[in-house]
């Protein structure tokens, strides 16, 4: 059990409430929800941020205590960047929805409450976040050795991001700098770069990139990131510098895999094949059970 979510796959942090977008990050041992999200649902309104600024002006216990009821953490914003983004924890929520004058709030709480529940579950039995997620696919219309595949793509990356964490790794922009990395000796690109080859830049919701993988893209991923724990194990690497070189030499073994591979079958590994013509109603909901499944062990 960690105390913060990882942030190296930032699309992964989204829940969805009534089909809209709630980004999200797991910190000291709950959910912390991005505000402006919250109050975009809640309202509609077209310039949220000025909503907001209205509404601690009319409510001045709220607008004093706004400190202790936010909290910057990263989260993915709008042009693709990780940014420092106020959020509060379902108790800061609850303060907030109370200067929100709307009939959504009460479902609004039903569902926070049954978030944390499903959280809480979770971590007692990681199996309910695994078969939870495979339903999840199921019900996008994923194949079902894909479906494999990606959950246990998620055990690896689960592992590797533990490794990280006990070697001193800060989480946030030292893991995204080190999957980084690792994609890049692995495909040739970045995540960035590869997202982009799939189109996923173009669309808002459901561009989690390893979604989006091909049954090869996500083995050379998994096996980029299994490689990388093992070098940084035997090597005993030790904070940033080090497991940056575990992640270049372990990113290169898949890498060399890959480029032995395509000159064999003469095609590239990286596809610009994606599953955007899917459902993507449950898209978030996958994304999130993700997060938990590659931080929940």
């Amino acid at each position: 059990m960690t105390k913060s979510t990882s942030t190296t796959e930032p699309a992964n942090h989204i829940a969805v409430f009534q089909e809209s977008a709630i980004r999200r990050v797991w910190h000291n041992e709950e959910w912390w929800f991005a505000i402006v999200d919250v109050v975009a649902v809640l309202t509609d309104s077209t310039d949220v941020k000025q909503y907001i600024k209205k509404m601690r002006s009319r409510d001045p216990m709220l607008d004093a205590n706004w400190g202790t009821t936010c909290t910057p953490l990263p989260l993915l914003a709008p042009d693709g960047k990780m940014r420092a983004t106020n959020c509060a924890n379902t108790e800061g929520l609850f303060r907030i929805i109370q200067s929100i004058p709307s009939p959504r709030a009460e479902p609004f709480k039903r569902w926070l409450a049954q978030v944390g529940y499903e959280r809480v579950k979770e971590i007692e039995n990681p199996e309910l976040a695994s078969a939870r997620a495979r339903e999840l696919y199921q019900a996008k219309g994923y194949p079902q050795a894909w479906i494999e595949k990606r959950l246990r793509s998620i055990a690896v990356r689960g592992e590797l991001t533990d490794e990280w964490k006990a070697r001193g790794v800060a989480e946030g922009k030292e893991y995204s700098i080190l999957t980084a990395e690792i994609a890049r000796a692995t495909f040739g690109v970045t995540p960035g770069a590869h997202s982009r080859i799939k189109g996923l830049d173009k669309v808002k919701t459901g561009n989690n990139l390893r979604d989006h993988m091909t049954d090869l893209e996500l083995i050379f991923t998994m096996l980029g990131e299994a490689s990388t724990t093992e070098i940084a194990r035997r090597k005993d690497a030790v904070g940033f510098d080090d497991n940056r070189t575990a992640a270049k030499e372990g990113g290169t073994i898949a890498g060399d895999a890959r480029k032995a591979l395509e000159g064999k079958s003469g095609k590239p590994v990286v596809s610009e094949s994606n599953y955007l013509s899917l459902s993507g109603a449950e898209a978030g909901a996958v994304d999130g059970l993700e997060e938990r499944q590659e931080k929940t062990h």
